[in-house]
């Protein structure tokens, strides 16, 4: 009788720990992932204020603003090297391990940026320390992708991975936000002598914060469920792999290129509009409307229509995502892509009008739909691939979109705006949103997937 009375309270009690243990994966992926993200858009805005004069002033104005943006490129150049290195390790060592070693890289990283010396000090070795450890952001950015969304996507109930999913992908918005609130109030806080000898230094001694999130990963959470049931079928498999004397699979990337090539290519050119639209967002829309032959507002005016337009992108990827959990991961992900491509054609005339609300209209416009399909994206790559592979797979997928999406996108966005006319920017975002919708269409419905299936 007392052990009938006794379930339900005790049903009860693992949901609210199941809960609770869910809560603190994915507050914890979040944070890690924002300061990730934060780290590594406060060195474009850094390389576009402070390293020209900093770190290459021994050339001319122009000239140094291109080496230090040059320098940026590293980081895209490391991106898929990261995401290879650690997806291998991730597939063999475990989700958590890897999130771990990714996070302590970036801190320690980026700690450095913020203590290097300047070319006045050690001459031409600063430029050359700057751009290995902007190198080495790349790569830390390049891994820790794939372990956050799966540390928090493989531990989620079956019908709430696209909501836990989200926490992993808020950290791209709330890193733009937190790096531009880093510089622009710094440098509004001391004198424009004392930001460019040290104020600048201090967002990036900040990112030490990272190391102690690293460490509270390594002790507090647990390694997903997935992952260890894999760890057990891969230990019977080794016992009799050594008794009939079969070969042993030794490349998670390597395995997860023969088994699924298809879907690695889909899966990269349904992140194309994501990558294309998000650094013309963050990046182009800035130049473009601080142009002084063109739209002519302030720097400060585009980075707060930003920061804005940022924030409200976090509670649509949240409601996509949920969405996702209910009626499927391919319809949202479609809708943003063709909302994406439509509302690229209002996008730039309502920066022209130089009105503040019209600016942040336009740019929020842009990263709300564009977040219909990065909200989702963490549980549908989880989806596309077997345990074995998954971290391998959707790294894969991810960062080649994110190569050939987001590495060119700025500097193809000024090509066509400067010698064509700033409608074809539009053209261009809607063609990528064309070849996503395309990718998404050849790609099946994931929700109702297990992420137990190792084959």
């Amino acid at each position: 009788m007392s052990s009938d009375t006794n379930t339900p309270h005790v049903g009860a009690v693992k949901d609210a720990q199941l809960k609770s243990s869910m809560r603190k994966v994915a507050i914890t992926a979040l944070a890690g992932t924002s300061i990730e993200w934060y780290d590594f858009f406060l060195y474009a805005t850094a390389a576009a204020l402070v390293f020209p004069s900093v770190f290459f002033s021994e050339y001319s104005p122009t000239t140094a603003l291109i080496m230090s943006f040059l320098t940026f490129s590293a980081g895209f150049i490391a991106r898929p090297v990261g995401g290879i290195l650690f997806a291998h390790f991730g597939d063999r060592i475990g989700r958590k391990r890897s999130l771990v070693i990714a996070l302590m890289i970036m801190g320690v990283a980026s700690t450095l940026i913020g203590l290097l010396p300047t070319y006045a000090t050690i001459g031409v070795a600063a430029p050359i320390l700057l751009t290995l450890l902007r190198f080495t952001q790349g790569l830390a950015i390049g891994g820790q992708w794939g372990g956050a969304m799966l540390l928090v996507t493989e531990s989620a109930p079956a019908d709430q991975r696209g909501w836990y999913g989200a926490y992993a992908q808020a950290g791209a918005p709330v890193g733009v936000i937190l790096a531009n609130l880093a510089f622009i109030i710094i440098s509004r806080s001391v004198s424009d002598e004392f930001f460019m000898a040290w104020g600048w230094r201090i967002p990036f001694l900040a990112s030490v914060a990272l190391i102690g999130i690293s460490m509270y990963v390594q002790l507090n959470i647990e390694e997903t469920k997935a992952f260890k049931e894999l760890e057990a079928q891969r230990e019977k498999r080794l016992l009799e792999a050594t008794a009939t004397h079969e070969p042993i699979k030794r490349s998670p990337v390597l395995e997860a290129i023969r088994k699924y090539p298809k879907r690695i290519a889909l899966a990269a050119g349904a992140f194309l509009s994501v990558q294309v639209s998000f650094y013309i967002l963050i990046a182009f829309i800035i130049t473009y409307g601080t142009d002084p032959d063109g739209v002519n507002v302030t720097r400060d005016t585009m980075l707060a229509a930003l920061l804005v337009a940022s924030a409200l992108q976090i509670p649509a990827q949240f409601w996509a995502s949920g969405y996702s959990d209910r009626h499927g991961r391919r319809g949202i992900f479609m809708l943003g892509a063709i909302l994406t491509g439509v509302w690229a054609f209002a996008l730039f005339p309502l920066v022209d009008t130089g009105s503040f609300w019209l600016i942040v209209l336009g740019i929020c416009g842009g990263l709300v739909f564009l977040g219909f399909m990065y909200g989702p994206q963490a549980a549908f790559f989880t989806e596309l691939f077997s345990t074995e592979v998954r971290y391998s797979g959707a790294s894969l997928g991810y960062q080649v979109g994110a190569i050939l999406g987001g590495a060119f996108a700025p500097a193809i966005a000024v090509f066509l705006w400067t010698e064509y006319a700033v409608v074809w920017v539009s053209v261009y975002i809607a063609l990528a949103s064309a070849l996503t919708l395309l990718s998404v269409l050849m790609l099946t419905e994931t929700y109702k997937t297990s992420l137990s299936a190792t084959e």
